[in-house]
Order: structure tokens, then sequence, then C-alpha cells
């Protein structure tokens, strides 16, 4: 596993050296910065987890008080959250991503056990609308409104 991390460590840095950067200001942040912080990280931690594996150190196997360890994988909720993600990456074009985000956030709760629903599905939709308002409106990161909030400028529309 540590190598993995090592290796798409290394994999994330060569790549971001080919990312066409547009000509900005000396000391500008541009869209190699977060890849290349990224790949740094992933290689200092994959190669310190690797060093101390080859060194005989190793962690403590879990003790599992609040876990079953005995139980298998819950395989209808591993599905059923993957429905989630599915539904919310064909919702995102004809709706927008507030719509889209809000069936994730509501469906991923309902899915893992949240109760009452209905709390789910409220909190799904203001969590939605916070992550664009975010996004759209102060970060300045383009994700599409869709129909609902065309012209709401907060949200990017």
């Amino acid at each position: 596993m540590a190598g993995g991390v090592l290796a798409l460590g290394v994999y994330a840095l060569v790549r971001a050296g080919s990312i066409v950067e547009p000509t900005t200001a000396a000391g500008a942040v541009g869209p190699r910065t977060m890849p290349y912080l990224v790949g740094a990280l992933l290689v200092v931690t994959g190669g310190t987890t690797l060093v101390q594996i080859l060194r005989g150190r190793r962690g403590e196997a879990e003790g599992g008080e609040d876990v079953d360890l005995a139980g298998g994988t819950d395989w209808l909720t591993a599905g059923l959250l993957a429905v989630c993600v599915a539904v919310h990456a064909f919702l995102i074009d004809p709706l927008g991503w507030p719509v889209a985000a809000a069936v994730l956030f509501g469906g991923a709760a309902i899915v893992l056990g949240a109760r009452p629903v209905w709390r789910a599905v409220v909190i799904g939709i203001a969590l939605a609308l916070l992550v664009q308002a975010i996004f759209a409106g102060v970060l300045d990161v383009s994700l599409p409104p869709g129909p609902i909030f065309e012209g709401v400028s907060i949200l990017g529309g």
C-alpha cells in the first residue's frame, strides 16, 4: 500500500508538469500548484511509511472494540452509495450541481441510516447550497447552477 501511495505521488508530480499554464505574474498561483502539492504530500507520506515498514516498524492491529471484525462487508450499503454517486454524476448536466449534490448528500445520509429521513433531506439541500455558494460565490469556481438557480448570483447563476 505504501508503495502504491508513493507511486501515485510520483505519477501526480510527473503529470502536473504537463499541465499547460497560462502566462501569469511571477509568483502567482497557477493550475500546477495543487497537483504539485498533493503529489509531494503523497510522495512524502508513501515514502515515510515505506521506510518505516522496511525497518520492521508496523502499527498494532486494530482492537476493534467498536467494530465487528468478524462481520463482512455490507454490499447493499456500498452498492446504494455507489448508486447515489452515479445519480449525482448523471444529474449535474440537466439539473445543475446544487440539485445533484443535494441528492448525493441526502441520499448518502439516508443509506447510512440517518433518521428521520426528512432531516437528512433538508440537511442535504442546505449543505449542497452552502457548498455551491462557497465555490461559485466566494471562490469563483464554476459549478453549474442548473435551471433552478439560473440568475441567482451568489450561486453562480
